[in-house]
């Protein structure tokens, strides 16, 4: 997704994918501040997933280690339903990324947000991919 005006970013879609409440609560805060009010929170993989089902998302922040089903698993799911998933960007949030390097690098997820991150991080992420402030 690419905003035809670089000095107004567009609302986002965002799901934020983690089993620690804090985080998720702390994560739409921070978008919501950024101009995202679109934001969905699952508390765990299978949740997530079940969401993108049903709905279209622009971004997916997704923690690695959650029940049922592991954001690593996520990722794989939307790797093999592009017909719900067209478009999603992934960042990762993860309090472990640089261990799992190579796995994210199997998968193809190239945007990390180490926890614990603040808003300035959020921020950076999302002019990294969309191009905007």
């Amino acid at each position: 997704m690419t905003s035809g005006d670089a000095s107004a970013p567009p609302s986002l879609r965002v799901l934020i994918a983690d089993d620690f409440e804090p985080v998720r609560m702390l994560a739409s805060r921070m978008l919501q501040k950024l101009g995202h009010g679109d934001v969905v929170e699952a508390e765990d993989g299978q949740e997530a997933v079940e969401l993108m089902a049903r709905r279209p998302f622009d971004l997916l922040l997704l923690d690695l280690s959650m029940p049922r089903m592991t954001g690593v698993e996520v990722v794989r799911w939307v790797r093999a339903h592009p017909e719900h998933t067209e478009g999603l960007n992934i960042v990762v949030i993860s309090a472990s990324a640089h261990t799992e390097r190579p796995v994210l690098n199997e998968l193809g997820i190239t945007h990390v947000l180490a926890k614990p991150f603040r808003s300035q991080d959020i921020s950076e992420v999302l002019d990294a991919i969309y191009g905007t402030n």
